[in-house]
């Protein structure tokens, strides 16, 4: 993915919140976050990363169900240059794909 230029923004995930929140520990690089069902709050330098998520209906292709899942990101004092540095790894982390 190409990290996002602007403060605040929103991703659809192919995964469960069950999924999302075992994740994130390896996703936002070892950061003490703090979380609750739906938020996840990440200190970067000075400034922080807020993740908010909600379960979106499943997308259906033929007998096939995906999970879904809505993420805001909303980056407050973060530089560009440290957002678009969280956002490779992160990214990273969450690509998934098929052989």
């Amino acid at each position: 993915m190409i990290a996002e230029d602007r403060e605040r923004f929103e991703r659809e995930y192919g995964c469960t919140a069950h999924e999302w929140r075992r994740w994130m520990p390896a996703a936002t690089g070892g950061h003490a976050c703090t979380d609750d069902a739906t938020t996840l709050r990440v200190p970067i330098g000075e400034g922080a990363l807020t993740l908010n998520w909600q379960p979106l209906p499943p997308r259906v292709i033929a007998l096939m169900r995906l999970p879904r899942l809505a993420v805001q990101f909303e980056f407050d004092n973060v530089p560009f240059t440290d957002r678009r540095e969280f956002l490779r790894r992160f990214d990273l982390h969450l690509q998934r794909g098929g052989g």
